[in-house]
């Protein structure tokens, strides 16, 4: 679809965010796309430019310095843009040169090497005891695997790192999952933005009369004992941004994972019987299934010239991240397939790339590490219980998952129907 002026229409309920990114991709490296409320941005589909502008200067993800038509947020777009969540937030990522470098530091200390090991123990044991409940599914019973397992493995342990109170903890997630809904209308996002921000400065003032030995209250001690290292604004961003970006990303990993083993029998027989390492199969299934495919957005800080494209200052951008991960120039002709002993499987941009790389990458990768070969080890002949054709998208281009995950379990002992 594209619009009266020729640029193409972005699907923001995202029913065919790969179909989508190759359309664009044929039509260059960066292409003129328009997003919802007429907002035209560069969509840029390449792996090696991607790479070449996360690390450019050139480039920002400060809304408020470099986007002109925010206009520091007073704008009308800024107070009525169906998507302006995602550009709104005050914190790491979204900061540009000196900024970004003092959040970073301050976010960084959550993520050290060693605090993601210690938290191996607790990942086994929230595994084992999401996968004791699904052994109690009666044989035959159709269970959804994105809610029982790849959903909560993430939300229990982001909760127990950030500290989140067991009260809190279910309406943040709701809240939370609708600004994923990126087809809401723009009456809807508003609200739920409200709501969203009503339960985080709830959190911090929950942590500050009851603090514990997790982040939010290391963040809450950083803005309190020092008002000008982290500002009010920027502490609540974090808390949301280290929840948001440290379960969803990690749930479309398991969900997109399992899925692509269940479709795929050669691949998850090869996984079952040691032929195929689980740290390859995890990488290949982030570089062909980003869990956050394209996220808005990015400004040029001053003229981009691309030789093929001409990016004016203060123009937005797009990083198609998933559309990296499927670039034939890299990956070959068959970069659609599902391979884990592809060559360039480590080769994604699925955590981003230079000073914006996701510092969860680690965790992430931990608890897929940790609960993907549990998962089969009990149930290994695990199949889908409807067809391939039938698993249904997110309502979203940027969050990339399944609806659902239904599946039959098959314990060690039992015969396939």
């Amino acid at each position: 679809m594209t619009n009266q002026v020729g640029y193409p229409v972005i699907d923001t309920a995202g029913r065919d965010i790969h179909g989508e990114s190759e359309r664009l991709r044929a039509l260059g490296r960066a292409v003129r796309v328009e997003l919802p409320g007429g907002v035209i941005a560069w969509w840029v589909t390449d792996h090696a430019l991607i790479k070449q502008l996360l690390t450019d200067r050139r480039v920002s993800r400060d809304t408020y310095r470099h986007w002109p038509a925010w206009e520091n947020g007073e704008s009308e777009l800024a107070q009525t843009w169906s998507l302006a969540m995602w550009v709104a937030d005050r914190n790491m990522i979204t900061a540009y040169g000196a900024e970004h470098t003092r959040l970073r530091k301050l976010v960084a200390k959550a993520f050290t090497a060693r605090r993601t090991q210690a938290m191996r123990p607790r990942i086994e044991a929230i595994t084992e005891e999401l996968l004791d409940g699904l052994a109690e599914v009666p044989a035959g019973e159709v269970v959804d695997l994105r809610e029982r397992f790849a959903y909560p493995l993430p939300v229990r342990v982001i909760s127990e790192l950030l500290g989140i109170p067991d009260e809190i903890r279910g309406p943040l997630l709701r809240s939370v999952h609708e600004i994923m809904d990126t087809s809401a209308s723009p009456e809807q996002v508003k609200a739920n933005e409200l709501e969203l921000y009503r339960l985080l400065h709830e959190l911090v003032a929950i942590k500050r009369t009851r603090p514990g030995d997790d982040v939010t209250t290391g963040l809450i001690q950083a803005h309190d004992e020092d008002g000008g290292h982290l500002g009010e604004r920027e502490l609540v961003d974090t808390v949301l941004l280290m929840f948001t970006a440290g379960h969803e990303t990690t749930v479309n990993l398991l969900d997109q994972t399992i899925a692509l083993l269940l479709t795929h029998p050669g691949r998850h027989a090869a996984v079952l019987d040691g032929s195929s390492a689980w740290e390859d199969v995890v990488e290949e299934s982030l570089r062909l299934e980003a869990p956050f495919p394209n996220l808005p957005l990015r400004y040029a800080v001053e003229d981009i010239d691309l030789g093929d494209a001409f990016i004016p200052k203060g123009d937005p951008m797009v990083i198609a991240f998933g559309a990296a991960g499927r670039d034939p120039k890299v990956h070959g002709e068959d970069a659609a397939e599902f391979d884990p002993t592809r060559p360039t499987r480590r080769d994604h941009l699925a955590f981003g790339h230079g000073v914006h790389h996701c510092l969860g990458a680690p965790l992430a990768r931990l608890e897929a590490a940790v609960g993907l070969p549990a998962l089969f080890a009990r149930f290994p002949r695990l199949r889908l219980a409807v067809p391939t054709e039938d698993l249904r998208p997110l309502g979203s281009f940027i969050s990339n998952g399944h609806e659902t995950l239904p599946v039959v379990l098959t314990r060690t002992g039992e015969e396939t129907p």
